[in-house]
C-alpha cells in the first residue's frame, strides 16, 4: 500500500523520535514473541498486512470521519494516495499507529489492531497530524507544536464524557471539566512516547501552556464526537461549511 520507509535513511537521532516503536521504519525486520505468537497468533506478517489494508481501504470508503479528513487534506493541497500516505506495518505493542512527518506516511499496527472500527480512529487521529502538519507547517521537534497537535487529535477522536469516566480521568460531578482532563491525560501519553528526551512535567507543562487555543481548534472536523451518537455523520454532512467538497 504504500512506499517502503527502509528506503529513506534516518537522517540523525533527533529527526527519529519514537522510531524505536515502529522497526520498520529503521529499516529492521520486526519478529514476534512468542508469547505474542501463542497468545495472539501474530508473525503471521502477509496475512496481517492484507487484513489491515483491506480494513484501511474500507474506511477510506465508508468512514464518515476519514472521508472527511479526506476531503480536508485534499483542499488544503495535500491529498492522499493509499499507496504512498498509508502504510501497515509491524510495530512495538505498546502503541496502535503513528505518524511520520519526515516521511508523510500514517503508519498502522498491522500486528496489533484488527478491526475497523479501531483503524478508523486511528486513521482519524494520525489524519489530524497530517491536517496540522499540512496547513500549520508543524515542527514536530517543537515540544508546544507537539503537544497542541496531540491536544487536537486527542480532542476531536478519542475522549467523550463516557469513555472520560470509565477511564478514571474524571468524576461524574466535575461534567464540564472531564473532557478536557481526558484530553490532557491522552495528550501527555503521546508526547511522552514519541519524546523519550521529555520529562513529564515538562510535557505537562507545553500542554498546559498551549491547551485552551489547541483544545478550542475544532478544524476541519467541526464538532467533538459523542460516543453512539450521530456526531460523525453530521460533520460529514457539514464539511461544506469549511469548504471541503
Amino acid at each position: 500500500m504504500s512506499d517502503k520507509p527502509s528506503e529513506a535513511a534516518p537522517v540523525d537521532k533527533e529527526d527519529n523520535w519514537g522510531y524505536d516503536l515502529y522497526p520498520e521504519r529503521r529499516g529492521e525486520a520486526a519478529r514476534a514473541k512468542w508469547w505474542q505468537i501463542a497468545l495472539f497468533g501474530a508473525g503471521q506478517t502477509n496475512v496481517e498486512k492484507t487484513t489491515c489494508e483491506r480494513n484501511v481501504y474500507n474506511c477510506f470508503e465508508n468512514s464518515p470521519l476519514v472521508k472527511l479528513m479526506y476531503s480536508a487534506l485534499k483542499a488544503s493541497g495535500c491529498e492522499i494516495d493509499l499507496r504512498r500516505h498509508i502504510a501497515c506495518e509491524v510495530c512495538d505493542v505498546s502503541v496502535s499507529g503513528g505518524y511520520d512527518p519526515k516521511l508523510n506516511q500514517i503508519v498502522v499496527c498491522q500486528n496489533v489492531v484488527r478491526n475497523k472500527g479501531i483503524i478508523q480512529g486511528i486513521l482519524t487521529h494520525e489524519m489530524i497530524h497530517m491536517f496540522d502538519a499540512c496547513r500549520h507547517q508543524l515542527d514536530f521537534k517543537n515540544i508546544h507544536h507537539l503537544a497542541c497537535t496531540e491536544i487536537r487529535a486527542a480532542n476531536l477522536t478519542h475522549c467523550s464524557f463516557m469513555s472520560a469516566m470509565f477511564q478514571g480521568d474524571a468524576s461524574p460531578i466535575r461534567i464540564r471539566k472531564q473532557h478536557a482532563e481526558c484530553v490532557k491525560m491522552k495528550a501527555l501519553g503521546s508526547v511522552m512516547a514519541v519524546r523519550p528526551d521529555v520529562t513529564k512535567e515538562e510535557a505537562l507543562a507545553a500542554i498546559d501552556k498551549v491547551f485552551t487555543k489547541c483544545y478550542n481548534d475544532l478544524e476541519p472536523i467541526g464538532r467533538r464526537i459523542r460516543r453512539n451518537s450521530a456526531d460523525m455523520i453530521r460533520a460529514y454532512e457539514e464539511k461544506g461549511n469549511y469548504g471541503y467538497e
